[in-house]
C-alpha cells in the first residue's frame, strides 16, 4: 500500500476521535497528517513528509490553543436553571429553605435578605448545588 494511504488514513482516525472530544486540537493534527499524506501522494521523501507534517501539527496546536484562549470570548456561564420556579417546603431563620425542585429537595438562599418569602419563588443563580432564590427575576 502506498505511503499516503497511511497518512490519509490517520488523518481520518484523528479527524474522527475529534467528534467525541470537541477540542480543535485534533482536527489540527488530522490537517497535518492529511497534508503529509498529499506531500506523500507528490513524491515527496519520507523525511520531508515528517517534516511537513510534525511542523503543520505544533503550527495547528498552537492555532488551536490560542483560539480556544482568545479573550473576550467567556463561556456562557447562566444555569438552565434560571428563572424556573420552586416551591418552598420550609423556611430556616437565617433565610435559607427547603425548596422542591425537579422531584427533590434542594438547599436555597434568597437572592437578598430582605427579600420577600413567598410560597413560589423563582430561581436567579445557583452556588454549587445551592439555588439563589428570589420573590421575582431581577
Amino acid at each position: 500500500m502506498a505511503t499516503y494511504w497511511y497518512w490519509w488514513g490517520l488523518a481520518a482516525i484523528l479527524v474522527g476521535a475529534e467528534l467525541l472530544t470537541g477540542t480543535f486540537y485534533l482536527v489540527a493534527l488530522g490537517v497535518a497528517f492529511a497534508v503529509g499524506g498529499a506531500v506523500a501522494w507528490l513524491s515527496g521523501s519520507f523525511s520531508t513528509q515528517l517534516l511537513i507534517a510534525g511542523a503543520l501539527s505544533v503550527a495547528g496546536t498552537f492555532a488551536a490553543y490560542r483560539w480556544r484562549q482568545r479573550p473576550g470570548v467567556a463561556p456562557p456561564e447562566q444555569s438552565l436553571d434560571v428563572g424556573q420556579t420552586v416551591r418552598v417546603a420550609t423556611w430556616k431563620d437565617d433565610g435559607t429553605a427547603r425548596v422542591i425542585y425537579r422531584g427533590s429537595q434542594w438547599d436555597a438562599e434568597l437572592a437578598t435578605a430582605a427579600g420577600a418569602r413567598t410560597e413560589t419563588m423563582v430561581i436567579v443563580g445557583t452556588r454549587g448545588s445551592r439555588l439563589i432564590i428570589a420573590d421575582r427575576l431581577p
